[in-house]
């Protein structure tokens, strides 16, 4: 896909990205011969014919067999340290990365493995390209109340990194109200809180992410327009929504993206900002994300502009941090486009 020079340096942030759906085909055929782990494919080629996916428990199998190659710390500095190559020539200037312990302490790799590993990977994000970043614990959903709640204390060990809690994996039948306790905990250990919510789920688990778990965003959000009073109360909490367009096609979370529900989303004034979720996965990264809706459904500069502002506002940083990065994107804007962002 061919992104226009203003969406290619207009500066943003992402904050709905899993690291692990960054696991671009040539690194993990890397990564797997090194760690001596057999895959059902062998070539880039037959990597990019598996990724088709009828729905997210389809992704999901998949995700899972490919991120069994991660076993070592250089594994997950490697994998972050590419993601923040790739973000760093589309203007991404800071990004909140999720990330699945339960799916690697279940398979024997040590909690530490993995948060040592991401460490050095946002820090050379940072000396390497400048860009800011915050960590993101997610809990599978999945899996019970009782494995959340432990893999939660665990990560209280390694507070000065984790900065927040989300709920991911397969939404149907594993409502937000499942962690109600668990995010309570979160909570009040000072956590940032936010959790996917009506992406293949109903509008119930939106509200039920707000009213029982109390999150700052939603991931996701779609199906919050099938319930105008949950609408109402969206728009007057200004709760952001983390939205994805190329993981929804690909997922069949909406049929093409001629009918994605983005603009929908903005003349209801709910505050949306465009994400990427898995990348590697889904067939684009931030950018393209921003110039798909551009293509497709007419989301012109300045509306895209104030997107980009929203991610910022939305974003978990400090207030200095947030205002130079608001003060470069004004400044870009008025260049390009003669007049200041302003949200949207």
């Amino acid at each position: 896909m061919s992104v226009s020079a203003f969406i290619q340096s207009l500066p943003k942030a992402e904050l709905h990205l899993h690291i692990e759906g960054t696991l671009e085909p040539e690194l993990m055929l890397a990564i797997a011969s090194r760690n001596a782990v057999e895959l059902p494919f062998g070539t880039v080629s037959q990597v990019r014919q598996a990724y088709q996916f009828g729905n997210l428990q389809d992704f999901l199998d998949i995700y899972y067999r490919c991120m069994s190659v991660l076993l070592t710390e250089k594994d997950f500095f490697d994998l972050t340290r590419a993601y923040f190559d790739r973000i760093a020539v589309q203007s991404v200037r800071h990004a909140e990365i999720f990330f699945d312990p339960q799916a690697h302490t279940g398979r024997g790799v040590a909690f530490n493995t993995v948060c040592a590993g991401i460490r050095r990977g946002l820090d050379y994000g940072f000396e390497r390209h400048g860009i800011t970043s915050r960590l993101i614990m997610c809990f599978l959903r999945h899996l019970d109340e009782a494995d959340a709640m432990a893999t939660l204390e665990t990560a209280l060990r390694h507070r000065s990194l984790i900065y927040g809690v989300g709920l991911d994996s397969g939404e149907l039948g594993n409502p937000p109200s499942k962690f109600a306790r668990v995010f309570t905990r979160a909570r009040a250990a000072g956590f940032a809180v936010v959790a996917h919510a009506g992406e293949e789920g109903p509008p119930e688990y939106v509200r039920e992410a707000v009213d029982m778990l109390r999150v700052q965003r939603i991931d996701h959000g779609n199906r919050a327009l099938e319930d105008s009073g949950l609408v109402a109360e969206l728009v007057e909490s200004q709760i952001p929504l983390t939205v994805c367009p190329l993981s929804n096609q690909k997922l069949g979370v909406v049929a093409c993206l001629e009918r994605h529900p983005l603009r929908n989303m903005l003349d209801a004034g709910l505050v949306i900002t465009i994400n990427s979720d898995d990348p590697a996965f889904f067939g684009g990264y931030i950018n393209e994300n921003y110039q798909a809706m551009q293509d497709r459904l007419g989301i012109d500069d300045h509306a895209l502009a104030g997107i980009a502002r929203n991610s910022f506002d939305a974003a978990f940083m400090d207030a200095q941090r947030r205002e130079e990065l608001l003060a470069e994107l004004d400044e870009y804007v008025a260049d390009h486009l003669g007049t200041p962002s302003a949200a949207t």
